[in-house]
Protein backbone atom coordinates (compact mmCIF):
# COMPACT_ATOMS: atom_id res chain seq x y z
CA UNK A 1 0.00 0.00 0.00
CA UNK A 2 2.05 3.18 -1.30
CA UNK A 3 0.49 6.92 -1.11
CA UNK A 4 2.22 10.04 -2.65
CA UNK A 5 3.74 11.91 0.01
CA UNK A 6 4.58 14.98 -2.10
CA UNK A 7 4.20 18.21 -0.03
CA UNK A 8 0.25 19.09 -0.34
CA UNK A 9 -1.98 21.39 2.10
CA UNK A 10 -3.66 19.88 5.05
CA UNK A 11 -2.22 16.49 3.87
CA UNK A 12 -0.35 15.81 7.29
CA UNK A 13 -3.25 17.34 9.32
CA UNK A 14 -5.83 14.86 7.51
CA UNK A 15 -3.57 12.01 8.05
CA UNK A 16 -3.34 13.09 11.99
CA UNK A 17 -6.88 13.35 12.35
CA UNK A 18 -7.64 10.13 10.78
CA UNK A 19 -5.14 8.89 12.96
CA UNK A 20 -6.81 10.24 16.13
CA UNK A 21 -10.01 9.23 15.11
CA UNK A 22 -8.97 5.59 14.87
CA UNK A 23 -7.20 5.32 18.06
CA UNK A 24 -9.77 6.60 19.71
CA UNK A 25 -12.25 3.91 18.13
CA UNK A 26 -9.41 1.32 18.93
CA UNK A 27 -9.20 2.46 22.28
CA UNK A 28 -12.97 2.13 22.81
CA UNK A 29 -13.10 -1.26 21.86
CA UNK A 30 -9.91 -2.16 24.33
CA UNK A 31 -12.37 -0.44 27.02
CA UNK A 32 -15.21 -3.15 26.00
CA UNK A 33 -12.86 -5.96 26.46
CA UNK A 34 -11.93 -4.27 29.78
CA UNK A 35 -15.22 -4.28 30.66
CA UNK A 36 -16.18 -7.90 29.88
CA UNK A 37 -13.02 -9.42 32.21
CA UNK A 38 -14.25 -7.77 34.74
CA UNK A 39 -17.66 -9.68 34.42
CA UNK A 40 -16.10 -12.80 34.06
CA UNK A 41 -14.08 -12.39 36.87
CA UNK A 42 -17.27 -11.87 39.03
CA UNK A 43 -18.77 -14.69 37.00
CA UNK A 44 -15.80 -16.85 37.94
CA UNK A 45 -15.86 -15.58 41.54
CA UNK A 46 -19.76 -16.82 42.00
CA UNK A 47 -19.00 -20.44 40.56
CA UNK A 48 -15.63 -20.31 43.15
CA UNK A 49 -18.06 -20.00 45.95
CA UNK A 50 -20.19 -22.70 45.14
CA UNK A 51 -16.83 -24.88 45.17
CA UNK A 52 -16.96 -27.14 47.90
CA UNK A 53 -13.20 -27.80 47.54
CA UNK A 54 -10.29 -25.54 48.99
CA UNK A 55 -8.47 -25.21 45.91
CA UNK A 56 -9.37 -22.95 42.96
CA UNK A 57 -11.14 -23.91 40.42
CA UNK A 58 -8.52 -23.67 37.57
CA UNK A 59 -6.40 -26.04 39.55
CA UNK A 60 -9.43 -29.12 40.09
CA UNK A 61 -10.24 -28.64 36.47
CA UNK A 62 -12.15 -31.83 35.45
CA UNK A 63 -13.71 -32.20 38.87
CA UNK A 64 -16.80 -30.71 38.60
CA UNK A 65 -18.60 -28.95 35.82
CA UNK A 66 -18.53 -25.72 37.32
CA UNK A 67 -14.63 -26.25 37.50
CA UNK A 68 -15.10 -26.25 34.29
CA UNK A 69 -16.73 -23.27 33.92
CA UNK A 70 -14.13 -21.40 35.47
CA UNK A 71 -11.59 -22.83 33.62
CA UNK A 72 -13.13 -21.72 30.75
CA UNK A 73 -13.97 -18.20 31.86
CA UNK A 74 -10.25 -18.05 33.03
CA UNK A 75 -8.88 -18.88 28.86
CA UNK A 76 -11.69 -16.27 27.47
CA UNK A 77 -10.02 -13.84 30.04
CA UNK A 78 -6.33 -15.20 28.76
CA UNK A 79 -7.96 -14.61 25.14
CA UNK A 80 -9.51 -10.90 25.51
CA UNK A 81 -6.24 -9.78 27.03
CA UNK A 82 -3.95 -10.90 24.23
CA UNK A 83 -6.64 -9.30 21.84
CA UNK A 84 -6.25 -6.02 24.17
CA UNK A 85 -2.44 -6.29 23.52
CA UNK A 86 -3.35 -6.45 19.60
CA UNK A 87 -5.62 -3.83 20.23
CA UNK A 88 -2.94 -1.73 22.23
CA UNK A 89 0.05 -2.13 19.67
CA UNK A 90 -2.29 -1.20 16.98
CA UNK A 91 -3.45 2.02 18.64
CA UNK A 92 0.19 2.76 19.63
CA UNK A 93 1.09 2.10 15.92
CA UNK A 94 -1.84 4.57 14.70
CA UNK A 95 -0.53 7.39 16.85
CA UNK A 96 3.07 7.49 16.27
CA UNK A 97 1.94 7.66 12.58
CA UNK A 98 0.13 10.28 13.21
CA UNK A 99 2.48 12.18 14.97
CA UNK A 100 5.42 11.37 13.33
CA UNK A 101 4.45 11.76 9.30
CA UNK A 102 6.14 14.39 7.31
CA UNK A 103 4.90 14.45 3.60
CA UNK A 104 8.32 14.05 1.57
CA UNK A 105 9.17 14.06 -2.27
CA UNK A 106 9.49 10.54 -2.66
CA UNK A 107 6.32 8.01 -2.08
CA UNK A 108 5.65 6.51 1.44
CA UNK A 109 5.05 3.34 1.75
CA UNK A 110 2.38 3.66 4.39
CA UNK A 111 2.65 -0.88 4.69
CA UNK A 112 5.64 -0.92 5.43
CA UNK A 113 5.54 1.84 8.20
CA UNK A 114 2.68 0.36 10.05
CA UNK A 115 4.32 -3.15 10.19
CA UNK A 116 7.72 -1.64 11.25
CA UNK A 117 5.59 0.26 13.91
CA UNK A 118 3.54 -2.37 15.15
CA UNK A 119 6.95 -4.13 15.70
CA UNK A 120 8.52 -1.59 17.74
CA UNK A 121 5.27 -1.45 20.12
CA UNK A 122 5.53 -5.33 20.91
CA UNK A 123 9.16 -4.62 21.51
CA UNK A 124 8.38 -2.28 24.74
CA UNK A 125 6.67 -4.52 26.79
CA UNK A 126 5.52 -1.78 29.36
CA UNK A 127 3.14 -0.75 26.32
CA UNK A 128 1.10 -4.06 27.40
CA UNK A 129 1.82 -4.59 30.71
CA UNK A 130 -1.72 -3.04 32.09
CA UNK A 131 -3.74 -5.10 30.44
CA UNK A 132 -1.57 -8.53 31.50
CA UNK A 133 -2.94 -7.86 34.98
CA UNK A 134 -6.48 -8.62 33.62
CA UNK A 135 -5.60 -12.29 33.98
CA UNK A 136 -3.95 -11.67 37.19
CA UNK A 137 -6.79 -10.31 38.61
CA UNK A 138 -8.75 -13.08 37.99
CA UNK A 139 -6.69 -15.33 39.21
CA UNK A 140 -6.49 -13.89 42.16
CA UNK A 141 -9.70 -13.25 42.94
CA UNK A 142 -11.01 -17.22 42.26
CA UNK A 143 -7.87 -18.18 44.92
CA UNK A 144 -8.85 -15.49 47.93
CA UNK A 145 -12.26 -17.10 47.65
CA UNK A 146 -10.84 -19.92 49.91
CA UNK A 147 -7.69 -17.98 50.47
CA UNK A 148 -7.97 -14.23 51.75
CA UNK A 149 -4.56 -13.51 52.67
CA UNK A 150 -2.33 -16.30 51.17
CA UNK A 151 -0.01 -15.63 48.52
CA UNK A 152 -0.72 -17.70 45.42
CA UNK A 153 0.89 -20.43 44.65
CA UNK A 154 4.50 -19.88 42.84
CA UNK A 155 4.16 -15.86 43.81
CA UNK A 156 7.14 -15.77 45.71
CA UNK A 157 9.67 -16.70 42.67
CA UNK A 158 7.70 -14.14 40.46
CA UNK A 159 10.09 -11.51 39.61
CA UNK A 160 7.04 -8.88 38.65
CA UNK A 161 5.35 -7.30 40.99
CA UNK A 162 1.69 -7.22 40.71
CA UNK A 163 -0.79 -4.69 42.03
CA UNK A 164 -3.95 -6.21 44.44
CA UNK A 165 -7.27 -7.22 42.69
CA UNK A 166 -9.06 -4.37 43.84
CA UNK A 167 -7.20 -1.52 42.11
CA UNK A 168 -4.23 -1.32 39.17
CA UNK A 169 -3.44 2.14 39.73
CA UNK A 170 -0.46 2.80 42.01
CA UNK A 171 -0.83 6.59 43.48
CA UNK A 172 -4.09 7.70 45.01
CA UNK A 173 -2.92 11.62 44.18
CA UNK A 174 -0.92 13.40 41.91
CA UNK A 175 2.63 13.76 43.57
CA UNK A 176 2.86 17.48 42.05
CA UNK A 177 -0.80 18.85 42.56
CA UNK A 178 -1.53 16.71 45.58
CA UNK A 179 -5.26 16.46 44.45
CA UNK A 180 -6.54 12.69 44.04
CA UNK A 181 -6.09 10.69 40.85
CA UNK A 182 -10.28 10.80 40.00
CA UNK A 183 -10.11 14.43 39.99
CA UNK A 184 -7.61 14.89 37.85
CA UNK A 185 -8.29 17.64 34.61
CA UNK A 186 -5.73 15.37 32.33
CA UNK A 187 -4.05 12.42 33.63
CA UNK A 188 -1.39 10.98 32.04
CA UNK A 189 0.94 8.06 33.66
CA UNK A 190 4.66 7.16 32.66
CA UNK A 191 5.07 4.01 30.84
CA UNK A 192 7.97 2.98 32.80
CA UNK A 193 6.78 3.31 36.15
CA UNK A 194 3.11 3.14 36.14
CA UNK A 195 3.03 6.85 38.28
CA UNK A 196 0.21 9.05 37.55
CA UNK A 197 0.31 13.07 36.93
CA UNK A 198 -1.88 16.06 36.23
CA UNK A 199 -0.72 16.56 32.76
CA UNK A 200 0.15 20.08 32.82
CA UNK A 201 1.53 20.49 35.89
CA UNK A 202 4.21 17.03 35.35
CA UNK A 203 4.82 18.65 31.71
CA UNK A 204 5.87 21.95 33.20
CA UNK A 205 8.33 19.64 35.93
CA UNK A 206 9.90 18.83 33.16
CA UNK A 207 10.49 21.50 31.15
CA UNK A 208 11.93 23.45 33.62
CA UNK A 209 14.94 20.68 33.93
CA UNK A 210 17.54 20.40 31.74
CA UNK A 211 18.40 16.25 32.49
CA UNK A 212 16.47 13.87 32.98
CA UNK A 213 14.84 13.48 36.19
CA UNK A 214 13.47 11.17 38.52
CA UNK A 215 9.80 10.85 39.31
CA UNK A 216 8.12 12.78 41.77
CA UNK A 217 6.50 9.72 43.31
CA UNK A 218 8.59 9.19 46.69
CA UNK A 219 10.73 6.44 46.63
CA UNK A 220 10.29 5.74 42.56
CA UNK A 221 13.81 5.61 40.98
CA UNK A 222 12.76 5.40 37.06
CA UNK A 223 13.48 8.52 34.98
CA UNK A 224 11.09 10.59 33.71
CA UNK A 225 11.10 11.03 29.67
CA UNK A 226 8.35 13.19 28.13
CA UNK A 227 7.97 11.36 25.26
CA UNK A 228 7.09 8.00 28.01
CA UNK A 229 4.49 9.94 29.61
CA UNK A 230 0.95 9.93 28.10
CA UNK A 231 -2.57 8.57 28.66
CA UNK A 232 -2.40 5.16 27.27
CA UNK A 233 -4.92 3.31 26.69
CA UNK A 234 -6.40 1.89 29.87
CA UNK A 235 -5.61 4.67 32.23
CA UNK A 236 -9.12 6.45 32.04
CA UNK A 237 -10.49 3.00 32.55
CA UNK A 238 -9.24 2.46 34.94
CA UNK A 239 -9.64 6.10 37.14
CA UNK A 240 -13.50 5.52 36.41
CA UNK A 241 -12.72 1.73 37.97
CA UNK A 242 -11.17 3.54 40.73
CA UNK A 243 -14.00 5.89 41.54
CA UNK A 244 -16.47 3.15 41.29
CA UNK A 245 -14.23 1.04 44.10
CA UNK A 246 -14.58 4.47 46.29
CA UNK A 247 -18.02 4.80 45.76
CA UNK A 248 -18.71 1.16 46.87
CA UNK A 249 -16.61 1.36 49.70
CA UNK A 250 -18.43 4.13 51.08
CA UNK A 251 -21.82 2.67 50.15
CA UNK A 252 -20.39 -0.39 52.46
CA UNK A 253 -18.97 2.25 55.42
CA UNK A 254 -22.23 3.63 55.23
CA UNK A 255 -24.27 0.80 55.79
CA UNK A 256 -21.99 -1.28 58.49
CA UNK A 257 -22.39 2.69 60.18
CA UNK A 258 -26.13 1.99 60.46
CA UNK A 259 -25.83 -1.88 61.39
CA UNK A 260 -23.65 -0.59 64.42
CA UNK A 261 -26.48 1.66 65.22
CA UNK A 262 -28.77 -0.85 65.35
CA UNK A 263 -26.47 -3.44 67.28
CA UNK A 264 -26.06 -0.45 69.79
Amino acid sequence: MASASAPRNGVQGRIASAATTLAAENQTLIAEIRRATVMMKEVGVDFEKDNEFDMPSYVLFGRRNHHMLVKQLEDGVVNLVKAADECTHLSSSIQSIGKDYQPAAELTNFSKLFDKKIKRSKADVSSVSQSQLWLRQFREAIWKVHHEGQPMPGEEQEDIIMTSTECTILNATCPLTGKPITELAEPVRSMDCKHIYEKKAIMQHLRTRTAQIRCPVTGCPKKLVVDRVDCDPFLLMEIDEMRSLNAQRATAGVIEDFTQLEQD
